[in-house]
């Protein structure tokens, strides 16, 4: 599958597209199963390296439909990305916390429950969504940190990076350009406090149930660095699992129509209940050493 399989799948328009900011990427897309809830929530945050020219929260509303059918409300948000004004640091990340603390908003015109909510992200936002769960532990000064983050109890990160100080010239590669460095602002050795704050890794423990997903034909991220995540968040106590699935890239695990639907499916639902999925390879016990 390629990005414009992805982009080329059916969709419907969400139930409501609201501002959450004055930019006009500060926005998502709302939707909300039938009935009277209150309904799970299920943030969604699309990839792209990052670029406004690469992708859109379009990408992930095939998800958005996919989990509304099943009884699961969504909340697919767009983001400044490289290419807009104020994007990259801090003011990237300062959306996705401040779209994802919107909800609270929402929650008091749609019944939503605020107390089942996890963060799916793929590629780029698998990498915010990891950032996202983590907020509690970004030091207080940093310029991304904020006040009383919403909890969340859990995380899918769909081949998202979880440590922006590796593989730096690997996903410049695949992106074209110095789109690290040009989302932080500098490099590890120039900007050190920017990679810490922004990545997974350095933020340990994260304090909630963390999946982590790679297609065997994976391209982005390469599986030893997302073995080592699994290893680091088991032993600082964190749930944690690593799912590897057969035959297929890095943009199958993104498709509600793909074979992998029903596993992820699988564990958002377990994840909105606290549970990891019982499949696949533990922070410690099933990855090699």
């Amino acid at each position: 599958m390629t990005p414009q399989d992805l982009q080329a799948l059916p969709r419907q328009a969400p139930d409501w597209r609201v501002a959450y900011g004055e930019s006009p990427s500060q926005y998502g897309e709302l939707r909300v199963p039938a009935g009277p809830g209150p309904h799970p929530v299920v943030v969604l945050i699309h990839g792209g390296c990052f670029k406004a020219a690469y992708a859109s929260a379009h990408d992930l509303s095939p998800m958005g439909d996919a989990l509304k059918a099943q009884g699961i409300a969504t909340w697919n948000i767009e983001y400044r990305r490289l290419g807009e004004p104020d994007a990259g640091w801090p003011g990237t990340y300062l959306d996705v916390a401040r779209a994802t603390d919107y909800l609270r908003t929402l929650a008091k015109l749609h019944a939503l429950d605020l107390g089942r909510v996890v963060i799916v992200g793929h590629s780029a936002g698998g990498h915010l969504a990891m950032w996202a769960a983590a907020r509690t532990r970004v030091p207080t000064g940093s310029p991304v940190w904020m006040s009383d983050p919403l909890p969340v109890r859990g995380v899918v990160d769909l081949a998202g990076p979880v440590d922006m100080t590796a593989n730096i010239s690997g996903y410049e590669g695949l992106c074209g350009d110095t789109v690290i460095t040009t989302l932080l602002g500098g490099t590890p050795a120039t900007v050190p406090e920017r990679y810490a704050h922004a990545s997974a890794i350095k933020l340990l423990p994260l304090g909630v149930p963390q999946v982590l997903v790679l297609g065997e034909y994976e391209e982005f991220v390469p599986r030893q660095l997302a073995e080592a995540y699994a290893r680091a968040a088991a032993k600082a106590g964190d749930p944690v699992r690593l799912i590897v699935i057969p035959r297929v890239g890095h943009f199958e695990i993104a498709s509600p129509r793909a074979s992998t639907w029903p596993r992820l499916e699988s564990a958002i639902r377990g994840l909105l209940d606290g549970k990891l999925p019982p499949d696949g390879m533990t922070g410690v016990d099933g990855l090699p050493h």
